[in-house]
């Protein structure tokens, strides 16, 4: 009987830890094993160490994503203790003399006679070793692996903190009035009877819920108090960044670099630390002048209100609501979560020719959860699951994670992809659906983006499979791509249909949809070039005083100055728990990749175009098999432009 193509979702909290420490031990069996061989070569040694870290990661990745969707205390002890041992499994492979050496003369012995897939994952290999020290002193090596311990402690520290601070925040409202002209949906999301058998309403830091009262509040108290809630979340977290910062900067000068900044590039398409802050200064300055003009017009229509952060989103919605007679609330219900993602799936299906069906007796986590499998040409190619609703359990945001890699095994059987997509979209109930708003659309899209890119790949080596081995700085322009589409009018007719009177949404709904799309862009623009700027610049200097290098960026491209009690820093996990370190501008650079692509293939009319196939075959198919770099001149015959981004944008330079 041929193996199942997908593995269960199976997690024993009760035994992971001892579970895990017997898989760790028999890897490194295998690995002394590995290492014994005499004449080694690319399939009796590379291929099947390649195929430990392949089987590791489908080992972990249930725990771990338990933990971020269903996070309990049990979650956390286990999470907690498995994270040293990890750490110290992969110090311990990162910096193995002899596995580097053996790398290196497999590339000096045979390097030509290999695909170019299995030379790149040489090439990437020795990089790896050579960046976790593994040609270093032992003192060095020993150093590195503290370090790297410390720091994977602090990062899920970090992140425990947030979430446990969001979730300790309510605000509780008892008059009917400073909920007044709300959209119906969120008032009664928030709602809840009191002891007295009143209705009050409850509104939190999680995010539907946040920017629910922070779009359409009308009591510009609470809106602050929400703010500063948010803005204020888990101050502890400053004294892990300036640990974090300082161990990132010693790790760097450890193997050659001088600043983390110059490490983080070199496994990102960016040349250097100049390229990236000329790029980023670039396009501040092309948003600069337009983005004065819209927080000018914003200041004149909130009238006599002196405006603050905390007022920037109500009025920026009655702005927009003004300016172009939209209403999100009159959006929502044509945008039914079910519908929104059986029309996204079917785009798929006419942009690239991939059918999405139903994975059926798929046993899951949550029971909101739902699985799905991918075929393309009528072949089973690989698995999609997704968690969609918010819950107090799961970690706030939206993020893909991968599982199993598309590859062939050491046999030479072929394994398929799988990957998560997860998000925080309002719950549904049995007398309510989950009604997005059309940003949720757009999350739903971007990580989409991202799940394909990993699922669809056609490589045979899991290094380079999917999303592995793609350059930092790229890995977001599959993402972007897709996620422009959720503005096209033939992509939202798909989709975008009345939940109670199955009404498609009508061309006017959609045109003041597409017009409203770039409202505030220059605004929006500069503020994530603030956090971009903010971040590289952090991780360039020599003893960064946090919050003196975010006040200097805040100068030159803050056009709202914030209170000063912000400290947004203390929740940007992204850079000081997550992988975008000295790689936050990577969204920008990214998106001039995603714009270019995309006008190139609406210009060809979005569905059953050649380039899209070739998208697929290219960006999708080859993952980081090659670099991006060398894939979109594959794709498009020419280098990106990145007057495209701001085109997309709806930016006048």
């Amino acid at each position: 009987m041929s193996k199942a193509p997908f593995l269960p979702f199976e997690v024993n909290l009760e035994t992971f830890i001892d579970d895990l420490q017997r898989t760790l031990d028999e890897g490194r069996s295998q690995i002394a094993a590995l290492l014994a061989i005499e004449e080694k070569s690319y399939a009796n040694f590379v291929k099947p160490f390649e195929m430990l870290d392949e089987r590791l990661e489908h080992f972990f990745t249930p725990m771990s994503h338990l933990h971020s969707v269903n996070n309990s205390d049990k979650t956390q002890e286990v999470y907690t203790a498995a994270l040293p041992l990890l750490t110290e499994y992969g110090t311990e492979i990162g910096q193995n003399l002899e596995i580097y050496t053996a790398f290196k003369a497999i590339k000096a012995n045979a390097y030509d006679l290999l695909s170019p897939e299995q030379q790149r994952v040489i090439d990437l290999n020795i990089q790896g070793f050579e960046l976790s020290g593994a040609h270093l002193d032992e003192a060095s090596k020993k150093r590195l692996a503290e370090i790297s311990l410390r720091r994977s402690e602090l990062s899920n520290t970090f992140t425990q903190n947030l979430l446990d601070a969001t979730n300790a925040f309510e605000y509780v409202i008892t008059d009917p009035a400073d909920v007044e002209g709300m959209p119906k949906s969120d008032i009664e999301s928030a709602a809840f009877e009191t002891e007295e058998g009143k209705t009050a309403w409850k509104f939190t830091l999680q995010m539907p819920s946040y920017i629910a009262y922070m779009t359409y509040g009308p009591n510009r108290e609470i809106r602050e108090a929400l703010y500063k809630g948010y803005t204020t979340r888990a101050p502890e977290n400053a004294e892990i960044i300036e640990e974090t910062l300082a161990l990132r900067k010693e790790a760097s000068r450890l193997i050659g670099f001088e600043t983390y900044a110059e490490r983080s590039l070199a496994t990102k398409m960016a040349k250097d630390p100049d390229t990236v802050l000329a790029f980023l200064n670039e396009l501040a300055d092309a948003s600069m002048a337009q983005g004065q003009r819209e927080l000018a017009e914003l200041r004149e229509f909130a009238g006599a209100a002196e405006l603050q952060s905390y007022d920037s989103a109500f009025f920026g919605e009655q702005l927009k609501k003004s300016r172009y007679d939209i209403d999100e609330e009159e959006y929502r219900p044509y945008f039914e979560q079910n519908s929104v993602v059986e029309g996204l799936f079917e785009f798929l299906h006419r942009l690239f020719g991939v059918s999405i069906r139903p994975a059926e007796g798929v046993a899951l986590w949550h029971e909101t959860a739902t699985a799905h499998d991918l075929y393309v040409d009528g072949q089973l190619r690989a698995r999609l699951y997704l968690d969609l609703e918010a819950r107090p359990s799961k970690r706030g945001g939206a993020w893909m994670h991968n599982w199993q890699s598309h590859c062939l095994d050491e046999e030479g059987n072929e394994q398929l992809a799988s990957a998560f997509i997860v998000c925080n979209f309002p719950p549904s109930s049995a007398s309510t659906p989950s009604l997005l708003r059309h940003d949720d659309v757009v999350t739903l899209f971007h990580e989409t983006g991202h799940a394909i890119h990993h699922l669809l790949s056609t490589v045979n080596e899991n290094g380079v499979s999917g999303v592995n081995g793609v350059e930092w700085d790229a890995v977001e322009f599959p993402s972007q791509f897709l996620e422009n589409f959720a503005y096209e009018p033939q992509v939202l007719k798909l989709f975008a249909k009345h939940h109670e009177s199955g009404d498609v949404i009508s061309d006017l709904m959609i045109d003041k949809l597409v017009r409203a799309k770039n409202f505030q862009s220059a605004m929006s623009m500069l503020r994530q070039l603030e956090f971009a700027i903010f971040d590289f610049t952090l991780h360039m200097e020599e003893t960064p005083d946090v919050q003196a290098v975010l006040d200097a960026v805040r100068e030159r491209t803050a056009l709202l100055t914030p209170p000063s009690y912000n400290k947004f820093q203390n929740g940007f996990s992204h850079i000081f728990a997550g992988g975008y370190a000295a790689g936050y501008y990577s969204y920008k650079w990214a998106e001039v990749l995603s714009a270019d692509a995309f006008f190139a293939i609406v210009d060809q009319g979005v569905f059953d175009t050649a380039l899209g196939r070739s998208y697929l075959d290219i960006v999708l198919g080859r993952g980081g098999s090659e670099s991006m770099r060398v894939l979109f001149y594959k794709l498009m015959e020419r280098e990106p432009e990145t007057q495209s981004l701001l085109r997309l944008s709806g930016i006048e330079a």
